[in-house]
């Protein structure tokens, strides 16, 4: 699918593509593709003379690969942007830009949060546009400040998780809640801090590339001082993430403890009634109270009272607690 985006006033306006003759027609300053076909990325290139990258190109991490400038002059870009689905999971998709023609092409699988958010704002912020490199800066800005909203989620979610875990006492139920929670929490911190890194990376390589004006120079300095302020929580959110994943184990383990406690207690406790009824079974005549009427009730009742006095004194020692 090709969205086509035409400088109006300062404003983003959309122009609807059916045909290879409104792409011709168009002037953009920003051509976004979302899963092009064969047809459109035909289009692409017959039309600007750009040839859009593949899917097997994208996964390449090495920094010559995902930023570096062709032969005919045309800037690559490969970033990464943070993706929740709508199953509460987090992921990361990859996407190309091209900055070729005065015009910024982008790639990419699945529509993002971060574009949808570029374009809403860019119709209702009349000069916050002028030409195809704000566009990409902004898409970074907006990156950054998802990443920060994904950031607080993480905190409410762990101010929850600690409410849970700083009580008297914690369930082996409540503590696999509590850890599949604090799982998940950390897989997304963790993506938000390569996407945090990757974004880094790019903004830098145009700083480098001398391709911004003075003005949005300093719009990306202050984008990488956005990031920076970021990587103070993640890694404080990573030390949190230990501390609560380190005391929910503890209380497993304390849970299994007390398990292998009672049933100590329990290996004790039947250990006196079981030799005294094998003595009694033994029918001494040396044993008086085998003459007595009420000899076997008594030894009943010595064998319940020894069974019930390790209980008893174990848990005065707090050993069951």
């Amino acid at each position: 699918m090709i969205n086509v985006f035409v400088l109006q006033n300062g404003r983003l306006s959309q122009v609807n593509i059916d045909s290879r003759t409104d792409l011709e027609q168009a002037a953009p300053v920003w051509v976004d593709l979302t899963e092009p076909n064969d047809e459109e990325r035909a289009w692409v290139k017959s039309i600007y003379g750009v040839t859009l990258p593949d899917e097997d190109e994208f996964s390449d991490i090495e920094a010559s690969a995902r930023y570096f400038e062709a032969e005919n002059g045309d800037l690559h870009l490969r970033t990464d942007f943070l993706f929740e689905g709508d199953d509460d999971s987090s992921s990361t998709m990859t996407v190309a830009f091209i900055l070729a023609r005065n015009i910024l092409f982008s790639v990419h699988a699945e529509d993002l949060p971060v574009f949808r958010l570029v374009r809403m704002r860019a119709r209702s912020r009349p000069g916050s546009i002028g030409d195809y490199r704000d566009v990409l800066l902004d898409l970074y800005e907006t990156d950054a400040e998802y990443s920060a909203d994904a950031l607080e989620g993480i905190y409410q979610k762990l101010e929850a998780v600690s409410t849970s875990v700083l009580k008297k006492s914690l369930s082996d139920q409540d503590a696999a809640e509590v850890l599949n929670t604090i799982a998940h929490e950390e897989d997304l911190n963790g993506r938000i801090r390569r996407n945090m890194m990757d974004t880094r990376r790019a903004v830098s390589f145009l700083m480098r590339g001398r391709l911004l004006s003075s003005e949005q120079f300093e719009d990306a300095r202050q984008i990488l001082r956005d990031i920076e302020s970021l990587d103070g929580h993640t890694a404080f959110l990573f030390d949190k993430i230990n501390f609560l994943m380190d005391a929910t184990v503890g209380f497993i383990n304390i849970n299994q403890n007390k398990i292998i406690k009672i049933f100590s207690v329990a290996s004790v406790a039947f250990l006196p009634p079981t030799l005294i009824a094998s003595i009694y079974g033994m029918n001494f005549k040396i044993m008086p109270e085998l003459d007595w009427a009420i000899g076997y009730p008594l030894a009943i009742l010595m064998m319940i009272g020894s069974a019930i006095a390790p209980f008893w004194y174990f848990r005065r020692r707090g050993w069951l607690n």
